[in-house]
C-alpha cells in the first residue's frame, strides 16, 4: 500500500471516528467539548492537507505525508479519548 493510499485509508476511519463523537456531543462535558473544538481545528487543517496530497497535479513529498499522518494520528487518538468520555 503507497504512502497515499495508507493516509486515504487513514482519513476515512478520522471521518467515521470523528462522526462517532460529533453524535454523541450533545451529552458532553464541558471539557470533552472544549477538547473537540480544539480537534476540529487539527481535523480542518487535515482535510486540507489530504487535499493537497490527493491533487495530482503536485508532487507530495514524503516529509509532508509523514507529518500528515502524525497529525492525523493524534487526532484520531484525541477523538477515540472523546468518545470514550462519552461512552462511560
Amino acid at each position: 500500500m503507497s504512502i497515499k493510499n495508507e493516509f486515504e485509508d487513514l482519513l476515512e476511519k478520522l471521518k467515521v471516528e470523528r462522526d462517532k463523537v460529533n453524535l454523541k456531543m450533545h451529552l458532553a462535558s464541558m471539557e470533552a467539548k472544549e477538547e473537540f473544538e480544539e480537534a476540529e481545528k487539527k481535523w480542518v487543517h487535515v482535510k486540507a492537507k489530504a487535499v493537497e496530497i490527493a491533487d495530482d497535479t503536485k508532487e507530495a513529498s514524503e516529509e509532508f505525508i509523514a507529518k500528515a499522518k502524525i497529525v492525523s494520528e493524534e487526532l484520531k487518538d484525541t477523538y477515540y479519548r472523546i468518545n470514550k468520555r462519552l461512552s462511560k
